[in-house]
């Protein structure tokens, strides 16, 4: 009996407190912890919560469920905004167990048309981080899944000169849309660029879900790129995974940088659309094709973020590229903006001159390359085949190979610029193979009969920030050798300026003459070339030149002298100076030379007609050239 009655009182100690508690939540609600939650936020974050409508908790284990009406969360007083957060409504599911180890972890929120900005400030400081201070990444609210019903979210960060708008309203179920989702429109800056969106996604958002994939559609305009994509995310807040069909227009792929932080080269206006996959630190651009410029471009595209900076490797394919479109890499300007500059009154230059953006380079090592199959160019350039292949490793860039048919045979290139250095430090190396001299020159009509091959090498090393500056600077040796072929007669006649027998070749038709050897041996020094040795040996004509040619100021200044080796009865044979401008060569005959002789010819003339033409006889004696010294020669210079 007596054991029964404290068991009877044990009961109601532990029953009546709890009855009480539910008689108590019966008659007055939770409303009574309003007061308490606010003060205890106020204390513990520095920022003020205001629960204004009526507050209910379902009680389980281990995750009740919260709601609350008319709930605001003040910004700290550095932010933009006064409110962190308000709704009209409030439910969140909370995990209890994490709460009693000081974290806060939400399964699950539902807000009702809220207004939510988010900012990044000085110092570190971030509005979403709950101490004091702002600074504490521990103290930070962990969402799980988050539903939004009509509401306004904004991102600023002044440092990275972004502000961000975005208007979200529910997509209701019809029948076009087998569920209910989020339509969402954003504008504002991204990075200094202005930014425009649009796009839906579903209902429930999964912000740290490592498995769920949440459906996204996103039409967007950043700067001058325009951006479409659709798929799916798993983990909106580090976008774990990634799985959408992506596609990009632009003026420019450098124009990329503010948005990836990665270097690309400028290039003409592109599109591309491809499978854009993410799998941890790597990202996969797949199978995408596309146009850069009036060049078609295709091949695969990944990029790993997990070492000291981005490491992209790329293949790449066209079928049909134009050669325009290599300019801008290069720094050569679009011939439109080029036409541009000259009518301004701007200097015309031939080689390029738009700087190297050396401080990107470091953004990103690169493996890349780029096969094509036909290169469409202009006549007077008889460009075939590319093949690169780019590394960038530590803001040094190779070009090794960069390989390219001309005129039948091969340009075979390596190419290294430092830009650790500034000026960039330039080294090239060129290996010339089997150039057939009729394509070299197809829009010279004597030289279609030509026949023979150009070989040579050459070596260069200079500085500057373009490549016409590194050429300005340039230090080496430049070499090619022409041997054992055949070339138009009359057009080495035209060039000796033999009178009678261009007469005779033009009346009977042109003939093929030996062709014994070419040698053009330059020293390099300070950007200007000097002709060691430029001999062009013919079976009639030896040609012999000197001069130089300034590649800082774009100019030439050589001379050409002609040996004839058989006699010509009438001739006004004199030097011919090649001069002026890459751009507007001058090329003429010795006014003063051709003068005397016809001054000659004159005078001799009024004693006897017939002793006019002494003057204008060409008797030689030419002989042949020792080729084989002359290619040897060329051959151990440009080694």
């Amino acid at each position: 009996m007596k054991y029964t009655r404290i068991l009877q009182w044990s009961a109601a100690l532990i029953v009546v407190p709890i009855l009480l508690f539910v008689l108590f939540i019966a008659i007055f609600g939770w409303n009574w912890l309003r007061g308490p939650i606010e003060r205890q936020t106020l204390e513990k974050t520095g920022r003020e919560l205001v629960i204004s409508g009526d507050l209910g908790i379902k009680p389980g284990w281990p995750s009740p469920r919260i709601s609350a009406g008319g709930v605001t969360f003040a910004n700290p007083s550095w932010a933009r905004e006064k409110q962190m957060v308000s709704a009209d409504a409030v439910e969140i599911t909370i995990d209890l167990p994490q709460l009693l180890r000081r974290n806060i972890v939400l399964h699950e929120v539902r807000l009702q048309r809220p207004t939510v900005y988010l900012e990044q400030g000085s110092n570190g400081r971030k509005n979403w981080l709950l101490d004091v201070n702002q600074q504490d990444e521990g103290m930070r609210m962990r969402v799980d899944r988050l539903t939004l019903d009509q509401g306004t979210l904004g991102y600023d960060d002044a440092a990275d000169k972004t502000s961000i708008r975005s208007s979200l309203s529910t997509r209701n179920q019809s029948e076009t849309v087998s569920a209910p989702g989020v339509v969402f429109s954003a504008q504002g800056q991204y990075r200094g660029l202005p930014l425009k969106a649009s796009g839906s996604g579903e209902s429930v958002m999964a912000m740290r879900d490592e498995s769920a994939p949440y459906a996204l559609e996103v039409d967007a305009t950043v700067g001058r790129t325009a951006i479409r994509a659709e798929g799916t995310v798993t983990s909106l807040l580090k976008f774990s995974a990634l799985d959408m069909r992506l596609e990009l227009r632009g003026e420019s792929l450098d124009q990329l940088y503010p948005l990836l932080g990665i270097a690309f080269p400028s290039t003409p206006a592109y599109a591309t659309k491809g499978r854009l996959l993410r799998n941890g630190n790597t990202w996969h651009y797949e199978k995408f094709s596309g146009r850069i410029g009036n060049s078609d471009i295709a091949g695969t595209l990944q990029v790993d973020t997990g070492g000291k900076r981005p490491a992209m490797k790329a293949r790449l394919l066209s079928n049909l590229l134009v050669f325009e479109d290599l300019g801008p890499i290069i720094g050569s300007q679009p011939e439109r903006v080029a036409q541009g500059s000259s009518a301004q009154g701007a200097k015309k230059t031939m080689l390029p001159e738009l700087p190297f953006k050396t401080d990107r380079w470091d953004s990103v090592d690169a493996e890349v390359t780029l096969k094509a199959k036909t290169i469409r160019r202009a006549k007077e350039l008889p460009l075939e085949n590319l093949d690169v292949h780019l590394s960038l490793r530590d803001s040094v860039l190779t070009l090794d190979p960069l390989n390219f048919g001309l005129a039948g045979g091969q340009l075979n290139t390596a190419i290294t610029l430092d830009g650790r250095k500034a000026p960039v430090q330039a080294n090239a190396r060129v290996q010339a193979k089997k150039i057939i001299i009729a394509r070299l020159f197809p829009t010279i009509k004597l030289n279609q009969t030509s026949v023979g091959e150009i070989n040579g090498n050459f070596v260069l090393a200079g500085k500057g920030n373009s490549v016409g500056r590194m050429l300005a600077t340039a230090d080496g040796k430049v070499g090619l050798v022409i041997a054992n072929g055949e070339i138009s007669r009359l057009m080495m006649e035209k060039i000796g300026i033999h009178l009678w027998e261009m007469l005779e070749l033009t009346i009977t038709g042109d003939q093929l003459i030996e062709l014994h050897c070419g040698v053009a041996n330059f020293s390099v020094k300070g950007g200007i070339m000097h002709a060691d040795a430029l001999v062009l040996d013919t079976a009639i004509t030896t040609i012999i030149g000197t001069g130089t040619i300034d590649l800082g100021q774009e100019t030439l200044d050589l001379t050409l002298n002609q040996k004839t080796k058989n006699t010509s009865p009438l001739a006004l044979r004199s030097p011919i100076h090649v001069r002026g401008s890459f751009s507007r060569p001058d090329i003429e005959v010795d006014k003063g030379q051709m003068a005397a002789r016809g001054l000659g010819a004159l005078a001799l003339g009024l004693i006897n007609p017939l002793l006019a033409l002494i003057p204008l006889i060409d008797a030689g004696p030419g002989k042949d050239s020792d080729c084989g010294r002359l290619v040897r020669d060329a051959k151990r210079i440009a080694s």
